[in-house]
């Protein structure tokens, strides 16, 4: 019996199992790539989907100390695809691919600059193979992803995105991938639309903050398997993210719950706030849910600050303080929502017609939110912070309502009286200012109002702000 050339072959295991990454079933993912392995030990493709089961499992998990375990497999794969098959496409594709995915990873973990290494080696890796296989469509997804990533890179990191010669152009990136969703339809490359639906949904409302895709990429989410844990995860967070919160509830309280997926604590914690945001009576049980079933790092201050609030607007002050003091002393400060709970946990307890107008906004329910706060004056609150959130929700709640005058009058009065305080509000209503002035193709105040938002530090969500008035400057030219 001859023995199997090295190779890089997508045969029938392999296909299943990159399906069954996709749906979050994890588990028969790495059986069949055991199975693969098993039929051709020198198929350079298991260990690229070895890979991807480490990457889905740490993005879902949000596990640190799994993250440290793991996070040591990456050079022995790389070693093993060395030795494969150098004529093959797949052969600087697959290596690119380890490095990329570990260099999101160490991102989601804080490594920032071993991030930006493996990244930079990915694109490098990328274009080389882009020259020798003009016609590798799987190349596309890879630079599309790291445009996107490099010019989303937030101002703290900018020294050694600058030392390393990393540029990159968010909108670009967005455009490169739904082309490479386009361009694979129908082509022995179709498998990989899953994957380019999971990114294109976190770039669009992750990076590029966009409320206005939820049709378009609802309809990318309908051409999922619908038995997938991912689709109705994803459909719930876009649906969530875009202010359809009913759509966002009834798709997250239908999530498959088979042992055959992997956990996915999240799902609870985006429930939980999706139900808060209708001031549903239960919100507090899958809040309680993501706190008893979460092993990783991120949102813990926020869901206590979460069940907090829930107390609170039903009246129960016990419960209120009670949640406020775990706030203080569980979980962490890596994320910025974190840091923004433990803020608001050690400020003044907020005015209630004001939260609940905030939590309506956030669930879409416009007019709701404006009935709450209408008629409140700001000189008949109490406390600065208050006064800020009075002018700054009013102008949200306007601003989605397509109300430009009065949603730019609100943003104003909050710049004046907050642009000097650490609050986000203040930057934020100049960042919206900006977008509102960009719709009407009015770049002079566009520009002005993007760069008053970058004038403005020391406050919460600095990064993800910058970037975003960044990003419309650049649209600008």
């Amino acid at each position: 019996m001859f023995p199997a050339k090295a190779s890089f072959i997508f045969d029938a295991s392999a296909t299943a199992a990159y399906k069954a990454i996709f749906e979050l079933r994890l588990n028969d993912a790495r059986k069949y790539i055991a199975d693969g392995k098993s039929k051709n030990p020198e198929n350079g493709i298991p260990v690229l989907l070895d890979n991807y089961v480490d990457y889905m499992y740490l993005l879902t998990s949000d596990n640190k100390t799994e993250y440290e375990k793991l996070k040591g497999r990456k050079d022995g794969r790389i070693n093993a695809l060395e030795d494969n098959d150098k004529d093959s496409p797949y052969y600087l594709f697959s290596q690119a691919e380890i490095y990329l995915q570990w260099g999101l990873v160490k991102a989601k973990f804080g490594d920032y600059t071993a991030s930006t290494i493996d990244l930079k080696r990915a694109q490098g890796l990328l274009k080389r193979n882009q020259e020798k296989f003009r016609d590798f469509l799987p190349n596309r997804k890879g630079l599309a992803l790291i445009e996107v990533v490099f010019g989303a890179i937030p101002s703290n990191l900018r020294g050694i995105a600058d030392f390393l010669g990393l540029k990159g152009n968010i909108s670009s990136g967005v455009r490169q991938m739904e082309a490479f969703k386009s361009q694979i339809a129908g082509t022995s490359y179709d498998f990989y639309s899953d994957e380019a639906i999971f990114l294109l949904c976190f770039m669009d409302i992750d990076i590029l903050h966009n409320r206005d895709n939820y049709t378009r990429l609802n309809a990318f989410l309908n051409d999922m398997d619908e038995k997938s844990l991912l689709r109705t995860y994803l459909k719930g967070y876009v649906a969530f993210k875009t202010g359809h919160n009913d759509a966002a509830i009834s798709a997250l309280q239908g999530i498959p719950k088979s042992a055959l997926y992997t956990p996915l604590p999240a799902a609870q914690y985006l429930l939980g706030s999706a139900k808060l945001c209708r001031m549903d009576t239960d919100a507090h049980v899958y809040l309680t849910n993501y706190l008893k079933e979460y092993k990783g790092m991120n949102y813990i201050k926020d869901t206590y600050l979460k069940l907090a609030y829930h107390y609170l607007l039903k009246g129960d002050l016990l419960g209120y303080n009670n949640y406020l003091k775990l706030v203080k002393t569980k979980g962490y400060t890596t994320d910025e929502k974190d840091k923004q709970a433990l803020k608001e946990a050690n400020d003044l307890r907020p005015d209630t017609q004001l939260l609940k107008a905030r939590f309506y906004f956030d669930g879409g329910y416009y007019a709701k939110a404006l009935a709450q706060i209408k008629n409140k004056e700001a000189q008949d609150l109490k406390n600065l912070r208050d006064k800020i959130e009075l002018y700054y929700r009013l102008g949200r709640i306007y601003d989605r309502m397509d109300m430009f005058n009065e949603a730019i009058a609100n943003y104003q009065k909050t710049i004046d009286i907050g642009k000097n305080e650490t609050y986000y509000s203040a930057a934020n209503a100049a960042l919206f200012s900006g977008m509102l002035y960009e719709q009407r193709k009015d770049k002079t105040k566009a520009a002005y109002f993007y760069n008053l938002a970058l004038r403005m530090r020391n406050h919460e969500y600095q990064n993800s702000i910058d970037t975003q008035a960044k990003e419309g400057l650049q649209r600008l030219k």
